[in-house]
């Protein structure tokens, strides 16, 4: 099960944004052909701790061990060493990019313009390219030249200052939201353009922003009414409609939702307090918004009797939507996670097995045509050079030694 067998992506991607994208584009069939500065590679490579065939070490102890999080992002991806300021290098990319259907990349914005490889340069050699651009605010408008990362959009894109307690400071995400949710654009927009240029055989450059990904998400929510209505955007673990939220039991704590009148019926059920039901400060989804501390405190002076396991037992019994909070560990460790493959095992492409006790993302969509093959391992630097070089644009070995000794590969 490949559907994108047959697609070729020229991948000049660093860090976290753009390496996930290629990536997901390698899990769903496609060559996904990583760029990567002679002697160097990506940044990630030099970050710490190192896997190899002889254990996972703080240090790179030889040229076998690669970076874990290098490991994480370039499942299934082939690496092609090729120095894109050297005219020669140009060149090799130009001809590369003549026989793909997609560049996908994530440099600052203009490097690769700037450098004559830029949307221009290769349709000018490939009129059918889809050409997408990574970027943390877009390549044009007034903040494009700015450096980012993700802590910072999460700054500017205004999400931090939504998470948090009401009375704390803004909290950015616990993971790389905007590295990881902008990819996802990205791929889904590189598939619409492909589809595109099935029906008109013209590609198109695609300008993806993390910053307007994270404010496009924010935004669907309405925040806009909360800050007209001078309500506080920072709920924490609560939620303004109706008392949704977290509670503590004993032993742990637990994630209700109560929106609708059904569900506050069957949880006043669920904690044996039909005197809940005739409150009228609680009798519509109005009200109990309205009157919404009071009612977390009922919640509360309930659930905070009962242990974790009890709570769970009597919300479930009645339907309540709930969940207890886990930690990663718990996460990590449960069989529901493998067994439908959104969590899988690392693998490295000097190792015939998988790096021992390391996790990599799975793909979390099943698809009833087949199951997605298992990707290959991470690749060590340059070491696709000769299949990609030779097989596809005919280099021989004396030309490949050649580029090598001049540093163009």
């Amino acid at each position: 099960m490949q559907p994108l067998a047959g697609i070729r992506v020229l991948s000049v991607t660093v860090y976290l944004a753009g390496p996930f994208a290629a990536m997901n584009l390698a899990r769903l069939g496609a060559e996904v052909i990583k760029i990567e500065i002679p002697g160097r590679g990506d940044p990630v490579r030099g970050n710490g701790p190192f896997a190899g065939p002889e254990g996972t070490h703080p240090r790179s102890n030889s040229n076998d061990d690669l970076s874990t999080r290098f490991l994480k992002r370039t499942q299934g991806v082939k690496s092609v060493t090729l120095d894109l300021k050297h005219p020669q290098g140009k060149d090799l990319f130009l001809q590369l990019a003549q026989k793909s259907d997609v560049v996908l990349e994530n440099l600052a914005p203009g490097s690769l313009r700037r450098a004559g490889l830029g949307y221009e340069a290769v349709a000018a050699v490939n009129p059918a390219i889809v050409y997408a651009s990574i970027s943390g605010y877009g390549q044009t408008g007034p903040y494009k030249d700015k450096p980012a990362h993700d802590p910072q959009i999460q700054g500017m894109s205004g999400l931090m200052d939504i998470n948090g307690d009401a009375d704390g400071p803004p909290v950015k995400v616990g993971f790389y939201i905007g590295d990881l949710v902008t990819p996802m654009f990205a791929c889904y927009s590189i598939l619409a353009a492909l589809r595109e240029k099935d029906r008109t055989g013209q590609g198109q450059y695609l300008d993806v922003s993390m910053m307007d990904t994270l404010v496009s998400l924010m935004f669907m929510e309405n925040l806009e009414e909360s800050i007209e209505a001078g309500l506080p955007l920072r709920t924490g673990n609560i939620s303004r409609s109706g008392p949704t939220g977290l509670y503590a039991a004993i032993g742990g704590d637990i994630s209700i939702t109560v929106t609708s009148d059904d569900q506050w019926r069957r949880m006043s059920n669920a904690l044996q307090s039909p005197e809940l039901l005739q409150d009228p400060r609680f009798d519509t989804y109005v009200s109990r918004t309205d009157n919404v501390e009071a009612a977390r405190q009922e919640i509360q002076n309930r659930i905070g009797l009962m242990t974790i396991e009890a709570a769970l037992e009597r919300l479930e019994s009645h339907d309540v939507p709930c969940a207890p909070v886990r930690t990663a560990e718990q996460v990590m460790n449960d069989p529901h996670f493998w067994e439908r493959g959104s969590l899988a095992p690392m693998r490295h492409s000097a190792m015939p097995e998988p790096v021992a006790g390391a996790i990599a993302a799975g793909f979390p969509v099943r698809f009833s045509g087949g199951e997605l093959p298992p990707l290959p391992g991470a690749p060590t630097l340059g070491m696709h050079n000769n299949e990609i070089l030779s097989g596809i644009l005919g280099l021989t070995s004396t030309q490949l030694a050649e580029l090598s000794t001049q540093g163009v590969i």
